[in-house]
């Protein structure tokens, strides 16, 4: 998108803006908080009337956790499945950032034209957040009175790529050495019906929801990372896209889960036919390192020898393995150590595999 020319009252406004964002995205900190305060500066100088703000699996982009206040908030199901169902700027195949007022047909936007325009949606600001690494977030801002001008697109839009990298370096940090003798997460589970509504859950998964996604004081546990699974469950019937209903999530104390969405088929009574089961469980060691690896920007190379390390071989095996000398090895564990903050090959798996 070109940066249109812009007075220098607001040219100067988004300088200052601008350089707010990138000091807000070098302090990183926890990712929750750093949405927060990230929406803050951008509500100052492009103001928006509600958002949804999303962390994504980097390798499925499946949504979790996520920091909204919406337009329809008793109907998140439908929103999230409709979100999930609308093909148009759609953050799996959106490169920076994309404006409703800017399709030639806006009933094309599913979401839209099927529910947020009644509820007085005139614009949405759809970001993606996404790197050769992957995609670590989605936002969408909302707005009633009037859309969003190409000045403050393109503002946004410069925006991206700090917020990218912040998110993915966030994300890194949840990677820390579990406390000794850690209680596992026992899996849990949900049936929904085809339209997102919770019709059984195991006792413990609302404690658990309740941390992936901190209720309102008084409210009961949001069940939105569990709506954006199952919802790409019917995006992938639907043929909308073709990615994996999975999500991995970081819950507390470097402990990641997984959730995967999936039908429960004939066999299930035929009250119940075609409910759609989700279940969470505690992510894999090699699902960790998968995320681990992307999370921290290893190369593929880097990437290749820390695999290597976790299945137990020592440098002699791994150099022998991936046709490298010793020495090449070495350096790239060097790297590694560096981009990971750690010296030890315990210290570093411990991180990675969530020992």
């Amino acid at each position: 998108m070109a940066v249109p020319a812009v007075p220098a009252g607001p040219a100067v406004s988004y300088a200052r803006s601008h350089e707010r964002v990138i000091r807000l995205c070098e302090t990183g900190g926890d990712t929750r908080d750093l949405r927060r305060r990230l929406l803050g500066v951008l509500r100052a100088t492009v103001p928006f009337d509600a958002h949804a703000f999303l962390l994504t699996d980097p390798e499925t982009a499946v949504g979790c956790s996520p920091l909204a206040d919406i337009p329809c908030p008793r109907e998140l199901p439908r929103m999230t499945r409709l979100k999930y169902l609308t093909a148009v700027h759609r953050w799996t195949a959106l490169d920076g950032i994309a404006l409703l007022s800017d399709l030639p047909d806006p009933a094309r936007h599913l979401l839209w034209h099927d529910l947020l325009h009644a509820h007085g949606v005139r614009d949405i600001a759809s970001l993606v957040f996404k790197d050769r690494f992957g995609c670590w977030g989605h936002l969408d801002l909302y707005r009633y009175d009037r859309p969003f001008t190409s000045a403050e697109a393109a503002h946004l839009a410069h925006l991206t790529a700090p917020v990218t990298a912040a998110l993915r370096r966030s994300q890194a940090g949840t990677f820390v050495v579990r406390p000794p003798h850690t209680r596992r997460t026992s899996p849990l589970a949900l049936l929904l019906s085809p339209d997102l509504r919770v019709l059984a859950q195991t006792p413990d998964t609302d404690a658990c929801l309740s941390l992936l996604t901190p209720p309102e004081p008084g409210r009961p546990a949001v069940h939105a990372s569990v709506y954006d699974v199952a919802a790409q469950l019917l995006a992938v019937e639907a043929g909308v896209d073709p990615g994996p209903p999975r999500s991995r999530v970081h819950l507390a104390d470097g402990l990641w889960l997984t959730l995967s969405a999936a039908r429960i088929g004939d066999a299930f009574p035929s009250g119940r036919r075609n409910t759609i089961a989700v279940t969470i469980e505690e992510t894999s060691p090699a699902e960790r390192l998968t995320l681990f690896t992307r999370a921290f920007a290893l190369s593929p190379r880097e990437a290749d020898v820390l695999g290597h390390l976790a299945k137990g071989s020592d440098s002699h095996t791994v150099a022998r393995d991936m046709s490298l000398s010793e020495h090449t090895v070495q350096d790239h564990l060097k790297s590694v150590f560096a981009k990971t903050s750690t010296n030890t090959r315990g210290m570093l798996l411990a991180r990675a595999l969530g020992a």
